[in-house]
């Protein structure tokens, strides 16, 4: 088994959170990984609540937790704003991120945009997510046990045959988040050998969002995690880099995103 690696993209305030509760990821077994980015684990024993934020990313997750009570089973789809947690107490947190593109093959009777902005009960979406089996996701002490039990979960879900608009829907977010000159829709859909409109139909019925929230909000989370690291920024720099018209363009889908100026979280950060 790979050992845990930290991934923390996305997340406000990485620090604070991590001296809180222990996150690690895990892959998820082999024929899964078409489809599934990775299995992603916390825990958490609190002496005092703790609200956590994430940027989230253009990914469906389908969680099973346990805190207060007994284990549930949570499909998640693409918040429009921030993500937001407040944990308390003792409780954990076994999560699946599909990969974008990668769960309308597990639930092709909708576009992924049918659960943009939605948080229920995944055994609405699957009848198998039982709370006996959210139980066995969530009761093993070990990580190897875990992931184990999320595979025996998702392994008999697995689509039958590749789709391949799912592939494309796959590949084409991808290309958002390693290339950085993917900074205009149309641009990218004509590299993509797509119309604009041909573009958003995909996005929208592969992934739940459309081509610009993808291309900003990676342009958010650079920032983000520019905005986290030690020493100085320099913002005007970096908003060329990633491609906005000037640094007030930067800063203001900063702030919308964040809830501050990206200057004042590099203090906060820093302090």
């Amino acid at each position: 088994m790979a050992a845990p690696r930290r991934d923390t993209r996305g997340i406000v305030d990485p620090a604070g959170l991590l001296t809180r509760v222990r996150f690690r990821r895990h892959e998820p077994a082999e024929p899964l990984r078409r489809y599934v980015e990775r299995y992603w684990f916390i825990d958490w024993d609190l002496p005092e609540p703790y609200v956590s934020h994430v940027v989230p990313h253009p990914s469906v997750h389908l969680t099973f937790q346990q805190d207060e009570g007994a284990p549930y089973a949570e499909l998640t789809g693409i918040p429009g704003g921030l993500y937001t947690r407040k944990l308390t107490g003792r409780g954990r947190v076994c999560g699946v991120k599909f990969r974008p593109g990668g769960f309308r093959p597990y639930a092709p009777e909708h576009p992924v945009s049918h659960w943009t902005g939605r948080a229920l009960a995944a055994r609405d979406v699957f009848p198998r997510a039982t709370p006996a089996a959210a139980h066995s996701v969530v009761s093993p002490a070990g990580d190897e046990a875990r992931v184990a039990a999320l595979d025996a979960f998702l392994l008999p879900l697995a689509p039958a045959a590749p789709d391949p608009q799912a592939d494309l829907a796959t590949a084409l977010v991808d290309r958002v988040h390693e290339d950085r000159t993917a900074r205009r829709v149309d641009d990218f859909a004509a590299t993509a050998g797509l119309s604009v409109r041909a573009l958003q139909r995909l996005f929208s019925a592969y992934v739940g969002v459309s081509p610009k929230w993808v291309i900003l909000r990676y342009r958010i989370h650079e920032a983000l995690e520019r905005a986290g690291t030690p020493g100085e920024v320099d913002w005007a720099a970096l908003a060329a880099d990633l491609g906005y018209a000037d640094q007030a363009h930067l800063v203001r889908d900063f702030t919308a995103t964040v809830g501050v100026p990206p200057t004042a979280y590099a203090q906060a950060a820093a302090a």
